[in-house]
């Protein structure tokens, strides 16, 4: 299944670092929420959360003005965990600004201990978030 870029942020002023373009850390907070919301759809709880992500690329900037947004797909299903990738791009030229190839969601109980969730990744768990987030707009 091909990336779908569902989120859009516009980069206003309180987002810019010293040099004027968006901050790597504004940046990572979207894509961790995006990311978040994202996994906890696939897997249909709220009890997920972030444990890890792999090499950040940042590849462009972005600057005030610009709508980014925010592509994210299913990279692997385990027994508790959800691993997505995700990229991010400016809308007017569709530039890559970041690309980072895995995030790990786990899911865990009231004690923040590792917890079975009981999916596993096929085309059916993509399509379903599709059609329940479809729903909601």
């Amino acid at each position: 299944m091909s990336m779908i870029f569902r989120t859009r942020k516009v980069v206003k002023p309180g987002d810019l670092n010293s040099r004027n373009t968006l901050f790597g850390g504004r940046l990572l907070e979207w894509i961790d929420e995006e990311c978040g919301v994202y996994a906890a759809c696939q897997m249909n709880t709220e009890t997920l959360v972030t444990k890890s992500m792999t090499a950040i690329n940042f590849l462009a900037p972005a600057r005030q003005g610009d709508v980014v947004e925010i592509g994210v797909e299913t990279v692997a299903v385990g027994h508790c965990t959800i691993s997505v990738s995700c990229h991010v791009r400016t809308k007017k030229n569709q530039q890559e600004i970041i690309s980072i190839d895995e995030i790990v969601f786990v899911n865990v109980d009231d004690e923040g201990r590792p917890i079975r969730h009981g999916k596993y990744k096929s085309k059916s768990l993509e399509l379903q978030s599709m059609k329940r987030e479809t729903s909601l707009v």
